[in-house]
């Protein structure tokens, strides 16, 4: 079927390779799965192979993850890259952050999740997983705030005020402290953050703050 996805696992570890091929394998959405143990294998397949969407570790032998996942995005902007680790370190976080991955989920996740994970990465969302959603939520509220002269581009089909508490959402703001900042009540502000979720495709305040970031909603 020309809706089902070619998905590539890179993963040095059998087991895990193995489990997540099992898991994948039932997904509706999942079409041919490829399998890498290393960056070099990996770089090769996706010369060769159209693959939608890669899963990656991080503690991959000779070239880590996020070198890999640099120079696949180096030849590749379209592929989406999800990061499969079993630590989260937030130097590890902000790397794969820069290098451009699509989410970043601990290996623990449990196989229903991920293919949730998996589905809404392939229509355009971001997942970070919550143990590090905190840190990604900081970083991305630091890099709004050092600028005075931020917009929010016209696009998604925002009306002037969602754009508004964009900014404040995506700054670290909580409802309260939007609905004081704009004046509005906290009822009203609830509304905006949902509708605002629903028109980027997001499930929550962190993704919608670096999907902002990400596509230069925010500018």
């Amino acid at each position: 079927m020309d809706n089902k996805k070619n998905i590539l696992i890179v993963e040095d570890h059998a087991l895990t390779a193995f489990a997540l091929k099992t898991s994948l394998q039932v997904m509706e959405f999942c079409g041919e799965i490829f399998e890498a143990q290393n960056a070099s294998d990996a770089f090769k397949i996706l010369d060769c192979e159209k693959i939608d969407l890669i899963l990656m570790d991080l503690g991959l032998p000779n070239v880590d993850g996020v070198e890999a996942t640099k120079k696949i995005r180096e030849k590749n902007k379209d592929v989406k890259i999800i990061i499969l680790t079993s630590h989260c370190e937030k130097d590890e976080v902000q790397s794969c952050l820069e290098a451009g991955i699509n989410a970043y989920c601990t290996k623990d996740i449990k196989p229903d999740k991920l293919a949730s994970v998996i589905n809404d990465v392939l229509n355009g969302s971001m997942y970070f997983d919550s143990s590090v959603s905190e840190f990604v939520m900081q970083k991305t509220s630091n890099s709004i705030l050092k600028d005075n002269t931020i917009q929010v581009k016209d696009c998604y089909n925002l009306t002037q005020q969602e754009k508004r508490v964009l900014i404040l959402l995506s700054s670290g703001f909580s409802n309260q402290q939007i609905a004081r900042n704009l004046s509005i009540s906290i009822n009203t502000t609830k509304v905006h953050v949902c509708s605002i979720l629903q028109k980027l495709g997001v499930e929550d305040r962190t993704q919608a703050a670096i999907k902002a970031i990400r596509e230069n909603i925010i500018v």
